[in-house]
């Protein structure tokens, strides 16, 4: 029976890529399915023999511990340029979503929240 490698949803085209590579380069055999019309499904890469799960579990594990190292990296290369997004950064360029954001969100919290302090009283 065929197991699930890698769901595709949310995941960037350049690390499916790497994904496939790898296990082709290991002489892991995969098939992959592609996405439903309806966006049930957002396919996935799939290990074609059971026997070869184990080998492959570790080196999606490698992979990505790998992959993860990388961004963060990036992400403190990034802070320490002052080029990264942050949300003082994304204030000052855009302080007019921000604030709508942030209203937004106390708008919904007020309208959860409004018949248990109705309730109460």
């Amino acid at each position: 029976m065929a197991k699930l490698l890698l769901n595709l949803r949310n995941v960037p085209d350049d690390e499916a890529d790497e994904v496939r590579a790898l296990m082709r380069e290991h002489l892991v055999q995969i098939y992959e399915t592609r996405p439903s019309n309806w966006g049930i499904s957002a396919g996935g890469i799939w290990l074609s023999d059971d026997a070869d799960h184990p080998r492959a579990k570790a080196l999606m594990d490698a992979y990505q511990a790998q992959r993860g190292a990388v961004a963060r990296a990036q992400r403190q290369d990034a802070l320490a340029a002052g080029t990264a997004e942050t949300f003082g950064a994304l204030l000052r360029k855009r302080p007019l979503f921000v604030i709508a954001t942030l209203i937004g969100m106390l708008v919904v919290a007020s309208l959860v929240l409004l018949p248990f302090l109705l309730l109460r009283g």
